[in-house]
């Protein structure tokens, strides 16, 4: 089916694209004018702004610790027969099927859920199977798990934790590795409450940055496109710029990529002892080329904090709002919910707001830093319109920042900010940049070969109305919204990679399982007939 899409302003930075113009497809793909004229669908898209399909690297849309937040929140759950008018999460929706919705409609069309625990990927793959219509990847958590640690202690080489690596990544048909308070978790059993990138793991004898550096290295040596995607320790605390500084420091020149870094921007100057230290934080980011941020940026209202990092939900559970809590502390990593409402008029959450905007704004290059807000964690993913607007606008900042607490604003260098985002620079961190970092090399543009993942969007001064509902949204070339509406519902596909190892690998790790938990390995393996859709995954190429 060839399709026509007239005349909009295409912004598609990976090609340096920025000029009045039109987009073809046929059967799903960008194409080249061709020479017929004779179309099966044209779109007249004049005054309009066209972009690729947006990608959101970290966004928390399946998996246990999302299902635990289910149960324990039913009163927030959009299925309840009687709940308040507006509610955490209310205009996000819990559920899989619309979840899948929501992203379309702002023009979003593949998401990765960034913290799955192996042993639970089967569960997160088919709640996955569910979203509709975006593509999905998954990250699979490691960096507490018994078998890695053993590996270090045991001072294995780094091939035997490469192919670990690579078993992982076949095993729950993710897209790329994530550490989540590197070693934390296993300390956090032995009854350890605070730990450090230099603090050693009780039994295993190996610390943080042991951890994370045997992990970064298996994963740049196996060629995975994604580096390792890093949550530091001391998630929260007053003074923890400094693990960021040092996370960083740890890098040595190999790919790295950190976490939702607004919850690592803080200092402790002032008479409460917490402040802004963005402006540090991104002096280092833009020092350091072969290091990645997204931003977590916290927005004002209710939500609930999902975290794999057990130590860090047990000591933030006296802040539950509303007062009630869990924590899974089970095999590696557990998890923790904790329901928590960010307040304007609240110091602490004034200034969390204003560390997020700082560091979009500080950072020089958007292609590396990446727009998220850690959903839920900082705010549903809904509110990227009302952040896409703050980041396009000083003088909306301004308005926000007059009502929030003097004393917050001053610990902070948000007010002297002028920078304001471009569109072709909101479209490089959204698509662009997204797409490169995954190795997604057929999305994220609108050139000859890439996939038809296209938004289109009125081009409308209030920047927040224009992002909310996009004006038509077509993946792989079939129209699927329009002004807003979904009009057409998909499957999209898992993206996975599948790196090379040793199959000797198979055996050992079959004798482990055997021997550790006395069931087999081939249980928490993701199997696609288990999902229930043609051709569920989709493999991207590592590199050679």
């Amino acid at each position: 089916m060839l399709t026509h899409l007239v005349g909009g302003r295409v912004i598609d930075p990976a090609n340096g694209r920025d000029a009045v113009g039109d987009v073809w497809w046929r059967d799903g793909r960008i194409i080249d004018a061709p020479s017929e004229t004779r179309t099966e669908a044209t779109y007249d898209a004049t005054g309009k702004i066209v972009m690729a399909g947006a990608i959101d690297i970290h966004s928390h849309i399946a998996g246990w610790n999302v299902n635990t937040a289910r149960l324990l929140l039913p009163e927030y759950h959009r299925a309840a027969a009687q709940r308040p008018a507006a509610t955490p999460l209310s205009y996000a929706g819990w559920s899989t099927f619309e979840t899948g919705c929501r992203y379309a409609a702002m023009g979003f069309t593949t998401v990765v859920e960034p913290a799955v625990s192996p042993h639970y990927a089967l569960h997160a793959h088919l709640e996955l199977a569910d979203i509709p219509i975006i593509d999905k990847a998954t990250l699979a958590v490691l960096g507490n798990d018994d078998y890695l640690l053993t590996l270090l202690h045991a001072q294995e080489s780094e091939s035997a934790i490469e192919d670990y690596v690579a078993w992982i990544l076949d095993m729950t048909r993710s897209i790329g590795i994530k550490v989540v308070n590197a070693g934390g978790a296993a300390a956090f059993k032995e009854n350890i409450r605070q730990f450090s990138l230099d603090d050693v793991v009780p039994n295993y004898g190996v610390s943080s940055r042991k951890i994370v550096n045997a992990l970064q290295h298996a994963v740049n040596n196996l060629g995975v496109p994604h580096p390792l995607h890093v949550h530091c320790n001391n998630l929260g605390l007053a003074g923890n710029v400094a693990t960021a500084l040092d996370t960083i420091a740890a890098a040595e020149g190999l790919p790295l990529h950190l976490a939702h870094l607004q919850f690592y921007g803080y200092g402790t100057e002032g008479e409460r002892g917490f402040s802004s230290a963005a402006a540090r934080l991104a002096e280092a980011v833009n020092a350091a080329s072969d290091v990645t941020v997204d931003v977590g940026q916290v927005m004002f209202g209710p939500t609930v904090t999902i975290s794999s990092d057990v130590l860090r939900q047990f000591n933030a559970r006296g802040r539950a709002r509303p007062r009630k809590w869990l924590i899974l502390d089970g095999d590696a990593n557990g998890a923790g919910v904790v329901p928590y409402d960010y307040r304007r008029s609240d110091f602490y959450n004034a200034v969390q707001w204003a560390v997020g905007l700082e560091l979009f704004l500080l950072i020089n290059d958007p292609e590396r830093v990446f727009f998220t807000t850690d959903h839920p964690n900082g705010a549903p993913f809904t509110s990227y319109p009302e952040i896409f607007a703050l980041l396009m606008s000083r003088d909306l900042r301004a308005k926000w920042i007059a009502d929030l607490p003097r004393a917050a604003m001053a610990m902070t260098t948000l007010p002297s900010i002028t920078r304001e985002y471009t569109l072709p620079e909101i479209a490089a961190m959204t698509r662009a940049a997204p797409a490169r970092l995954f190795g997604l090399t057929d999305r994220g543009h609108l050139g000859t070969g890439a996939v038809a993942d296209v938004a289109v969007y009125e081009d409308d001064a209030d920047r927040a109305k224009m992002f909310r509902a996009a004006a038509l949204v077509f993946k792989d070339g079939e129209r699927v919204v329009r002004d807003g509406e979904i009009t057409r519902r998909t499957w999209g596909r898992a993206l996975t990679v599948a790196p090379p190892r040793d199959r000797a690998t198979d055996r050992r790790m079959k004798d482990y399982y055997d021997a550790r938990y006395g069931v087999s390995d081939e249980l928490f393996k993701v199997p696609a007939h288990a999902l229930g859709r043609p051709e569920p995954f989709g493999v991207v190429p590592c590199r050679p």
